[in-house]
């Protein structure tokens, strides 16, 4: 993974110790609340529902084995909520109808965005919370606020069978470009980039501002898809595809002038229309063409200043180091472990979910699941992050990957140590072989922590993960994308979900949409598209039974056979899309014990 310099471990400090100047200042009365706001917006901390919460920025998901292990003390010594607000906040889940996991503290939650998040932090903890992350090179830059936000990549990056181009060092010289960007520092809006280097989009690179695919001429010429005016929210709207080539040196130069325009001509005036998705769909091609001009005048007015030489490529790319297969870091395991289990059908069935073919055949990368009951999608106590610290450390020569599904992938596991792998993941809770099945869901916090969110989205995760546990069961309905929003801001991908599910309001009541159809552009899913409303919203009680009555339509209607899938049975995405939506449609309407909300 990417080596910090000792310049940005300098930069990292000093900005901590920038935070812990404004926050004395602001708690001596010396800056006005709206003064701190964007100030502490910018180093990733957020006042929600009930308490502080913090974002930590994970660069294009790479993790290292010491820098869990300070996550977990932050979550140990520091996630400690004020006892008056959590006895509020259980008070309020008690009062809500539906099963939920209890409200915890000292625990970590991985993000959608290949992110960490704390959600009880007192804030005048956060200056130590700061100086304590920068020890091992971490921070909350730019995970919040108008800005560039963190940038993302396939989780596979680097170890992917089907990767053209590595995409990591071009996601963190974009890093170092973006990072408190004078100009960029007060956008419209928040601004996301995505990006990836293989043949299967693993970064939902369509529902981004801007989404990147590397690509390579037969020349051997290596450039850039470049999308723009992607994302979620009240208007899902798939980028616009406006370079079909980009020379990599020009990359940042375009990325000025994409960004710089929609600086200029973004709205300031509606939040619901900031984002720049709305301005290049009000504008078109003129959006287009002022981005082409403004770049041209950059390269050709200005001397393209942003542009990438080779030697500084290289300076970045040489900061990745890939892990000797010798190294001591690698644990020892017996050849009678690795050989002789291998007929385990629990050990073979985790092999199939949650364990992928890596670039270097002696090697393999495996998924760690952090989706069990009893806990939110995503979430870990400080004891799980201390053993998935462990895990790391000794089966991955120190390094993760925080996935888009909000797991953990481990991409430098020797073949020979599998079996050990499985059986420490295993004792420890994390081998859940259930990878891109029904109940790897992805939630986000939604209304027991957000202060936006309209209804809660964890106990609708509990609840449909608890109907769904058999794994032969799981194994037979074949890979389905299930997303959950608390709100329409969609921080759990909701309109990307084979099924989608949206918490929204009526009358101060929890009500859901459900959608069906929607991708996020992977191999499985197909072109990435928003999925459709199957009708008016249901109740809390009402929504694993419409899951359910989906299902069964899914495995009614299933042709015995499926597209590319070796003999395999039709899988659910593809049984819908050449059905239509009709009949799941009627199946999910048949469930309606209470009146139907807003449609």
């Amino acid at each position: 993974m990417y080596q910090y310099t000792e310049f940005d471990r300098q930069f990292v400090k000093l900005r901590a110790a920038q935070h812990r100047d404004q926050l004395e200042r602001w708690q001596k009365g010396q800056l006005a609340d709206e003064e701190f706001r964007p100030l502490r917006l910018q180093n990733g901390w957020y006042v929600q529902r009930y308490a502080p919460m913090l974002r930590v920025a994970v660069p294009y998901g790479e993790i290292s084995s010491q820098q869990l292990s300070v996550l977990a003390q932050i979550a140990k010594e520091y996630d400690k909520p004020d006892k008056e607000l959590f006895a509020k906040a259980q008070a309020k889940q008690d009062l809500l109808p539906g099963k939920s996991p209890r409200l915890i503290k000292g625990y970590g939650h991985f993000t959608t965005r290949q992110n960490v998040q704390f959600n009880w932090i007192p804030l005048d903890k956060s200056a130590d919370v700061m100086d304590l992350l920068a020890t091992v090179d971490m921070h909350g830059i730019q995970t919040s606020g108008n800005c560039i936000r963190n940038i993302t990549t396939d989780e596979l990056a680097g170890v992917a069978i089907d990767e053209v181009v590595d995409p990591r060092p071009y996601a963190e010289i974009l890093r170092q470009w973006s990072t408190l960007h004078p100009e960029f520092a007060f956008l419209p809006r928040k601004f996301k980039i995505a990006i990836t280097g293989a043949t299967e989009d693993r970064a939902a690179i369509g529902w981004h501002d801007v989404g990147l695919q590397l690509v390579k001429k037969t020349q051997g010429e290596v450039g850039f898809k470049v999308w723009v005016g992607g994302g979620m929210g009240r208007t899902p709207v798939i980028g616009t595809l406006v370079r079909e080539f980009l020379p990599w040196q020009h990359i940042m130069n375009y990325l000025e002038a994409v960004v710089r325009v929609y600086n200029r001509w973004g709205r300031r005036d509606n939040l619901y229309k900031a984002r720049i998705k709305i301005l290049v769909k009000a504008e078109g091609q003129r959006y287009i063409d002022e981005v082409e001009s403004e770049f041209k005048e950059i390269v050709n007015t200005d001397g393209g200043p942003h542009t990438i030489s080779q030697a500084e490529f290289d300076r970045v790319a040489a900061c990745f180091v890939e892990p000797e297969l010798t190294s001591q870091a690698f644990v020892a395991s017996s050849s009678q472990s690795a050989n002789s289990n291998t007929q385990d059908p629990a050990f073979q069935r985790w092999l199939k979910q949650n364990v992928v073919p890596h670039k270097n055949p002696a090697l393999r990368a495996v998924t760690l699941s952090f989706k069990r009951l009893g806990l939110a999608p995503g979430d870990a106590t400080a004891e799980q992050l201390e053993a998935s610290a462990h895990l790391v450390a000794q089966y991955s020569r120190g390094e993760a990957r925080v996935t888009h599904s909000q797991n953990l992938v481990l991409p430098w596991v020797q073949e020979s140590h599998l079996f050990d792998l499985w059986q420490e993941a295993k004792a420890l809770g994390f081998a859940n072989p259930n990878i891109g099945l029904l109940n790897d869901m992805i939630a986000c916090p939604g209304g027991d922590y957000c202060a936006l969110a309209n209804a809660r989205a964890i106990p609708v995760a509990a609840a449909i993960s608890e109907r769904y546990q058999d794994l032969d069961e799981l194994d037979d309905l074949g890979p389905i994308d299930l997303h959950i929003s608390g709100c329409i801001n969609s921080c759990g991908h909701h309109h990307s979900g084979h099924i989608g599910i949206l918490g929204v309001d009526k009358d101060g009541k929890e009500w859901y949409q459900v959608t069906l159809g929607g991708s996020d552009g992977s191999a499985l899913s197909g072109t990435a598209g928003a999925g459709k409303v199957v009708g008016p919203s249901f109740s809390a009680a009402e929504v694993p039974e419409v899951i359910e009555a989906v299902i069964n339509k899914y495995l009614e209607l299933r042709a015995p056979t499926g597209k590319n899938q070796n003999g395999r049975a039709e899988y659910f995405i593809e049984t819908l899309r050449r059905v239509g939506q009709d009949s799941f449609k009627a199946a999910a309407n048949s469930v309606r014990h209470s009146e139907p909300a807003i449609a």
